[in-house]
């Protein structure tokens, strides 16, 4: 089971950032937590890297319900997008919230799975066709 789904993308860095974000607002989901990798590598490690942000995203009626199922369920949120840069291109990577429902094994997160996923999605759908680009992953 893939836990990614992914779309690859023309444009920089900083405007697919910010794209992410309104696609991301658009969709129900706040943006919680912002990690940015390559500072810290290069901070911590001395490491050099290509940019790379970890986005954490909420939607807080899906996090509701989520954690109304199962309460340790929060050791999965908020949902992770990632951005990247690859070469001339910028790859964003969003948890498959189906991973929630595989690792817990309740049927009860099930709908909110389902739910976040569409979200995602569509989020996710609106990036690739305003950016450009492909994705590796099949909408519905």
């Amino acid at each position: 089971m893939s836990c990614d789904r992914t779309v690859t993308l023309h444009g920089t860095f900083d405007e697919t950032v910010a794209a992410v974000r309104k696609a991301l607002a658009d969709q129900g989901f706040g943006v919680l937590t912002e990690i940015d990798m390559q500072a810290t590598l290069k901070a911590k490690l001395g490491h050099e890297m290509e940019q790379y942000l970890i986005l954490g995203a909420c939607n807080p009626a899906l996090a509701r319900q989520a954690l109304e199922a199962d309460p340790s369920v929060g050791l999965l949120l908020p949902c992770n997008v990632v951005v990247r840069a690859a070469g001339d291109h910028v790859v964003v990577q969003a948890v498959d919230p189906a991973t929630m429902v595989a690792l817990t094994g309740l049927d009860a997160m099930e709908p909110v799975a389902e739910q976040a996923t569409r979200l995602l999605d569509a989020a996710l759908a609106v990036l690739t066709e305003e950016r450009g680009g492909g994705h590796s992953y099949e909408l519905e």
